[in-house]
């Protein structure tokens, strides 16, 4: 495009610009509002929109070369992307319309970045100077859709197949985190049941090799929500609060902005590359946000084919396989062929085929007839608590605890997914595929999904624990995380005698970590065998719990847990090559998941993994090994987070200007202020709160918030990360919401044709 042309034309807005960067959005029209988001977003998040969007497709390899070819093949066996394509299609007009409108500020923004020379930097970094190709419906869902799917309790499931042929069928139920949950696998008896095992042990290379690919994964989740209603505040009105955690991206996932159109105007949390507030934000009666629900929505199927794979048999019938073939660019390197097939239960993720078994992957999530979209324009309309809930009926993309407060006095939560119905054994491993005995039968009906409204006590905290029972009428879930921040969280709420706004920030600032108690109480209970170590235990069995940046003792404390968990790795023979990051957000390698595991074993002096080593043998030499790294850094810096940029890693020459530093900060996977680790990578920061607000349904002029980074992206943007000083001390801007307001102390920045109020 030459710069004669002019952009595409676009629905009429206004936009403003706080000092700090944050859009205000005003149209006349729904599509206007949708036009401007687009716009802010291509100008703001271009490059992030894109290089999402590939993630999605499968196409990272053009850019970054051969370490991105794994999770691109990945991505080509899950076709995204052309489920992405089915369900513009089978969209309602309305969510219809709001594509359109985002698209078309999208193109209109690359169209005039194109003709002003203005794309970002990475462009020319990659040598393509032409910049991105136009912005499509389809690309909206593809990007949201890549977030949920990476984020599933597939990967545990991959896990445990993994670790099957060194720990055995009998010692698989100890692999599980410490939350609490009843139910156990129970190996089914008879030769189905020995075949099965076989199969999955025979994949143990193949399954190895794809759990390489979430090695920098966030295994647990960190997010935090909660609710109180106006019986415990001060104004007498609900006060909603939360801060959502995912890998540190840069920039990271998460863009604030305001809308107004027609119908709606609503503040929040947006995605860029897609329209809609679907994770938090609030309109003039009723606020929401979620948390990971943690729910098992996805399965595998081990599978048997035919000598030639072009057949899988089901129930003592052998029914065709799909099959094709697609080439993947690759920057640097040849051209690489990927072989693809899908069975009735799903696309083939893991294995060879051809070698007779392969494991299938099967989700909603993947379903063509999703309409997830259509829930977006009607939770904006929305006037309270339950018609929220009702809006969000049909959501398929990812399973969240949708908590909401209204402005009449309501509280509510929603688990918001579409869950199959099938066997609790489906949550343990990969199923055998020919038997039909693990085979879906359908979904669980909307009204018996989890959900309430007012609960008794006025209060309502998730934290990515267990939602529901193990023994309840459906299978919900096997893997979630401790309850540790949920607990914590109800106890400070406990010891504040009326709630405000301003107490509700420092909850999620807290650095007591709910596993140290665990940790102290097995020091304690196994002396240590030398002078130096028994010092090192007493000090750390005297430590309070609290991972403060500026102390010492959650260092020491920390790679104590992360030695003594590869301690139990070697020892249960579970040792793995950690494998290369592909960005895929998905627990890791063996390492990762027993640092997840440990407190549960140690709880329940749990040795039979140990394979007759002794728990007091392997913590003398978890203390030592802590001695033998040195004098400890102030857990500030030991935890420091590291943000990367995707380019910096394959232009390493330019990491220095890519890569953005990042403030100091407490906190440690357990504590309410999870600024996780991720084991194989370390005890830097992995994964954070990528946000934090406050809404205040009593006057939404009180509401505050924050971002990790800021609202740009480029390096030279000065909003690049300009609020992530008051992100690590938790400080909250107040969040403008009334247009007055926003007329007197923002910047119009410019205007696209007429905005009547």
């Amino acid at each position: 495009m030459t710069a004669q042309t002019s952009p595409p034309a676009t629905p009429p807005f206004t936009l403003w610009r706080e000092s700090n960067g944050i859009p205000h959005v005003h149209a006349a029209s729904d599509a206007g509002a949708w036009a401007g988001l687009g716009l802010v977003h291509a100008r703001d998040r271009l490059f992030q929109m894109d290089h999402t969007r590939r993630r999605a497709q499968g196409r990272l390899a053009e850019w970054l070369g051969p370490a991105a070819l794994p999770g691109d093949v990945l991505a080509r066996q899950l076709g995204g992307a052309a489920v992405a394509r089915a369900n513009v299609q089978a969209l309602g007009p309305e969510a219809r319309a709001m594509l359109q409108a985002y698209c078309a500020g999208v193109n209109a923004e690359i169209a005039r970045l194109r003709a002003t020379g203005a794309l970002p930097e990475e462009y020319a970094l990659l040598g393509q100077p032409e910049g991105p190709a136009p912005w499509t419906e389809a690309d909206c869902i593809a990007v949201t859709r890549q977030i949920g799917l990476a984020m599933g309790s597939f990967w545990m499931k991959l896990f445990r197949a993994a670790a099957l042929p060194a720990v055995g069928a009998d010692l698989i139920s100890s692999l599980r985190h410490d939350d609490g949950g009843a139910d156990r696998f129970v190996l089914p008896p008879g030769a189905e049941g020995q075949r099965w095992v076989a199969g999955l042990a025979d994949l143990a290379p193949a399954t190895q090799a794809l759990l390489a690919l979430g090695s920098d994964a966030t295994a647990g989740g960190g997010s935090n929500n909660w609710v109180v209603s106006g019986d415990h505040t001060e104004t007498g009105l609900p006060i909603l609060a939360g801060d959502p955690h995912r890998e540190l991206d840069v920039p990271a996932m998460y863009a604030q902005a305001h809308l107004r159109g027609a119908q709606f105007d609503v503040i929040g949390l947006t995605i860029p590359g897609a329209p809609g507030f679907p994770h938090v934000g609030h309109n003039a009666d009723v606020a929401w946000c979620v948390t990971h629900a943690m729910a098992d929505l996805q399965d595998l199927y081990l599978e048997r084919f035919d000598k030639d794979a072009r057949q899988v048999l089901h129930r003592d019938t052998w029914h065709p396989v799909a099959h094709r073939q697609e080439r993947i660019a690759i920057r640097g390197g040849a051209d690489a062929t990927v072989d693809i097939w899908t069975t009735p239960h799903g696309p083939v993720i893991c294995g060879d085929p051809r070698k007779g078994h392969a494991i299938a992957f099967a989700s909603p999530q993947l379903a063509p007839e999703d309409r997830s979209f259509d829930c977006l324009p009607r939770m904006l309309r929305a006037r309270g608590v339950a018609e929220l809930h009702q809006a969000v009926r049909g959501w398929g993309l990812i399973d969240h605890n949708l908590v909401a407060a209204d402005r009449a006095g309501r509280i509510g939560h929603r688990v918001r997914a579409t869950l199959p119905r099938r066997g609790r054994l489906n949550g343990w491993l990969p199923v055998p595929g020919w038997t039909g005995l693990h085979d879906w039968q359908g979904m669980v009906p909307f009204e018996d999904m989890p959900a309430a409204i007012d609960p008794a006590g006025g209060r309502i905290i998730t934290a990515n624990n267990r939602v529901v029972p193990d023994d309840g009428p459906y299978h919900f879930c096997t893997d979630a995380t401790p309850p540790w921040r949920a607990r914590r969280i109800a106890a400070l709420l406990d010891a504040l005698p009326v709630l405000s706004t301003r107490t509700m920030a420092p909850i999620m600032m807290d650095c007591e970590s709910g596993a140290a108690p665990v940790f102290r109480a097995h020091l304690a209970a196994h002396p240590a065998a030398s002078p130096d170590t028994a010092q090192l235990a007493a000090r750390l069995a005297g430590w309070d719990g609290q991972m403060q940046a500026d102390r010492v003792e959650p260092t020491l404390y920390a790679r104590f847990r992360l030695a003594l968990a590869v301690q139990v790795t070697r020892a249960a023979g579970l040792t793995a090559p950690q494998g290369i990051a592909s960005g895929l957000v998905a627990p890791g390698d063996m390492l990762t998941q027993i640092w997840w595991i440990l407190p549960g074993l140690l709880r329940a002096g749990n040795a039979a993994l140990l394979r007759g080593e002794s728990w007091a043998s392997l913590t003398e030499a978890a203390l030592r090994e802590v001695l033998d790294q040195g004098p400890p850094l102030p857990w500030g810096q030991a935890h420091r987070a590291q943000l990367r940029h995707p380019l910096s890693a394959a232009f390493p020459e330019a990491a220095a200007r890519l890569d953005p530093p990042c403030a100091e900060i407490g906190g440690d996977n357990d504590c309410v202020c999870a600024t996780g680790i991720v084991p194989a990578k370390g005890l830097a920061t992995g994964y954070a709160a990528l946000a934090r607000y406050v809404f205040d349904l009593a006057d939404w002029g009180n509401c505050g918030w924050t971002v990790i980074s800021g609202s740009g992206s480029a390096p030279d943007d000065p909003h690049r990360s300009d609020q992530n000083a008051a992100w690590a001390e938790g400080a909250l801007a107040p969040m403008l919401y009334d247009w007055d307001v926003i007329r007197a102390t923002c910047r119009q920045q410019e205007d696209h044709g007429p905005a009547a109020d």
